[in-house]
């Protein structure tokens, strides 16, 4: 018996320190909608092949840790200030990062950030096979490599030094013209740029939001207001190709501090996916009590805009509210409007929902 213990006590020895250097996944909360899954992603990153300060396959942990499928490293073509200890191999990052990539089950994207003075502005193009042939002087040449090769491009960071050199060029317009510019990115990092989605919306542009993390990534734990700004993207299944044709399709939305972002279409589906309302359990002559989950990860706050219901109701991320209505005659329909207004459908604008609650 005694020798039986001393084996059982060797496995465990042998067995803990892989447990212990197992890395933790942080789930995010977001529900698949009707016909796609929802996958989290952010295709904006750099590593010390540009000017991060991580190893690509850091990248890879930071995505699985952090709760992410997919992403893409997009090293700046045009600036290598770590050139004298990092040799400038345009490729290398997504080489060194796939096998991490696979064996983590993070979907890796080779991308690259086509780097020029503002304006016109910085570029990422994604879904690329090699990033050399973007390395020219002539900006338009570039695009149009990335283009030759079916890449997504979408315009990075519009505002970031000012509106005034943000603003919407002729060059612009020739890439929007033979279509070679297929997305803004709304947000980047902690900014959120207005014109960039008012820009989407007028040109049916792809919303896009993005870390552009070049730090190491210390966040643990997602939170609805501490967390990655990132892409969520409505894909017909969980693939490379099923990501790139929705974002083709404009099927998106972006995560941002506490908001929500994107096309009318797409957060009225995530606004169905992620709020349920039960029937009531309670009524009396003039009220109606029944609950509400929130099964996303952010806080959701609806301002009423009709005259019946609370002026405001906040739920929090992951949870359920007991919601009390009061009403004139509790055995007639109730009807709810509110807007969510967190949910932008456009700058300053959230997105109104509504909810009948039938007659007994």
């Amino acid at each position: 018996m005694r020798r039986f213990w001393l084996s059982v006590a060797a496995c465990l020895l042998f067995w803990l320190p892989q447990v212990s250097s197992a890395q933790i996944r942080n789930e995010i909360a977001f529900p698949d909608v009707p016909g796609y899954v929802t996958l989290k992603c952010d295709f904006h990153m750099h590593t010390v092949f540009s000017d991060g300060l991580v190893w690509p396959t850091v990248r890879v942990d930071e995505a699985f840790r952090t709760g992410l499928d997919a992403i893409a490293i997009s090293d700046h073509i045009e600036y290598q200030p770590h050139k004298d200890d990092v040799p400038t191999k345009h490729n290398r990052p997504f080489e060194l990062a796939a096998p991490k990539a696979q064996e983590l089950g993070i979907l890796l994207i080779r991308g690259a950030e086509i780097t020029r003075d503002t304006p016109p502005g910085h570029f990422n193009a994604i879904f690329l096979k090699d990033v050399v042939p973007l390395e020219t002087d002539e900006f338009l040449d570039a695009v149009r490599a990335a283009n030759e090769q079916g890449a997504f491009v979408f315009w990075n960071h519009q505002a970031w030094k000012g509106e005034e050199r943000g603003r919407w060029l002729d060059v612009h317009t020739t890439l929007f013209e033979n279509k070679w510019l297929h997305a803004m990115e709304v947000c980047n990092g902690d900014s959120y740029y207005p014109t960039a989605h008012g820009w989407a919306l007028e040109k049916n542009l792809t919303m896009i939001g993005n870390s552009d993390i070049h730090a190491p990534d210390l966040l643990q734990k997602n939170t609805s207001t501490e967390h990655r700004t990132i892409t969520l993207v409505f894909a017909s299944e969980r693939s490379v190709e099923a990501i790139h044709e929705a974002l083709r399709a404009g099927r998106t939305a972006v995560w941002w501090k506490d908001k929500l972002i994107g096309h009318p279409k797409w957060l009225e589906a995530v606004a169905a996916a992620v709020i349920q309302i039960d029937p009531p359990h309670l009524r009396s002559k003039t009220a109606i009590w029944f609950r509400v989950r929130n099964l996303s990860e952010m806080d959701i706050t609806l301002d009423r805009k009709g005259s019946v219901g609370p002026v405001q109701v906040v739920l929090p991320a992951r949870s359920t509210v007991g919601v009390r209505v009061n009403v004139p005659d509790a055995s007639q329909p109730v009807t709810l409007e509110y807007t969510i207004s967190n949910f932008l459908i456009a700058p300053d604008t959230g997105l109104s929902v509504t909810h009948t609650i039938p007659a007994p």
